[in-house]
């Protein structure tokens, strides 16, 4: 008999055997939280995935369950102002934030607690805006894990051909009228080019990017617009500090970044500078076959950045098991 092949992963399901659960902030903010173990205690480590500006967990079913299948625990929270986690804002589909440090304290908290109860070895990856704050808690010593996966990490907003002062002072104007808490662009995920379609700024395949509608549909109250000009203004400082070059190299945790050429939304410049200063970073640049959202990307593309990933993780942290 010929053996039949394994089932299709339903991306539009929460997978039975996971949990949704809710974190509470040092301060108080409810967090909700996605939880997938392993059904026995010989799992490979743990994962903390952070996902990017205006994501939620159910975007990233799939590749969570790419590592649960390699054996791994997996836990995502949606950032506070996202997702299920409630608004920081007036306006329900604008993304504000006060500050970024904000989510720092919320990761570096998270982190600690996340750590004590759950296996290593420990990897946190973080998807563009969470990439970026995982590097900035990671460079300023907040968390301390075994490896670091950063993908298409927003460590700087690409300026969309204006310089990066230009748009921190057009962000800091429009905070200074009292338009901070308003959106700073319309349609796609690109600010100050809002004509540029959407799929075209964050992946080729069709069908992975209308799961993102089909939970709009789903759960409307993960849906997130534009974010605010307050926001952009605290992004691009935010940027600036974490372009400080003695934290950069006081990084003594292996990373790995994925990356595209042809990103429309981060700066790869900076994505550039930032692992040539960490002294155990390496860099797998894909080139025009892959937009901005990486593992949600074709077949193709995507599985080499998982095979990328897996190889990483094997020779920097391998299973405490096989030690």
């Amino acid at each position: 008999m010929s053996r039949s092949n394994p089932p299709i992963f339903d991306r539009r399901s929460v997978p039975k055997d996971a949990k949704e659960l809710i974190w509470t902030a040092p301060d108080g903010w409810e967090i909700r939280q996605f939880e997938w173990l392993q059904p026995d205690e010989d799992a490979r480590g743990s994962v903390l995935f952070m996902t990017g500006r205006a994501d939620f967990y159910e975007k990233y079913l799939e590749t969570f369950h790419d590592f649960h299948a390699a054996g791994w625990n997996v836990t995502s929270p949606d950032w506070r102002g996202q997702g299920g986690s409630g608004r920081c804002g007036p306006h329900p589909h604008v993304g504000h934030i006060d500050d970024f440090a904000i989510w720092v304290n919320d990761l570096a908290a998270f982190y600690r607690q996340w750590q004590n109860e759950h296996p290593g070895p420990h990897i946190v990856i973080g998807h563009s805006m969470g990439g970026h704050l995982v590097a900035r808690t990671l460079s300023e010593q907040r968390i301390h894990p075994d490896a670091v996966i950063l993908s298409a990490p927003m460590l700087a907003p690409a300026g969309g051909g204006m310089p990066e002062w230009g748009a921190h002072l057009v962000a800091k104007l429009f905070c200074a009228i009292g338009r901070g808490k308003r959106r700073a662009w319309k349609v796609s995920e690109k600010p100050l080019e809002p004509e540029v379609l959407r799929q075209g700024l964050l992946t080729h395949d069709a069908a992975r990017y209308s799961d993102e509608f089909f939970w709009f549909r789903e759960r409307p109250f993960v849906r997130l617009g534009p974010g605010s000009w307050r926001w952009v203004e605290r992004a691009y400082a935010s940027a600036r500090r974490l372009r400080d070059k003695q934290r950069l190299e006081a990084v003594d945790t292996p990373v790995f970044v994925l990356a595209t050429a042809i990103d429309e939304l981060v700066d790869n410049a900076t994505i550039e500078r930032a692992v040539q200063l960490m002294p155990h970073a390496e860099m797998k640049l894909f080139g025009p076959e892959c937009a901005h959202e990486i593992y949600r990307e074709v077949d193709d593309v995507r599985n080499a950045a998982l095979q990328a990933s897996f190889e990483f993780l094997d020779r920097v942290a391998p299973s405490l098991n096989n030690l």
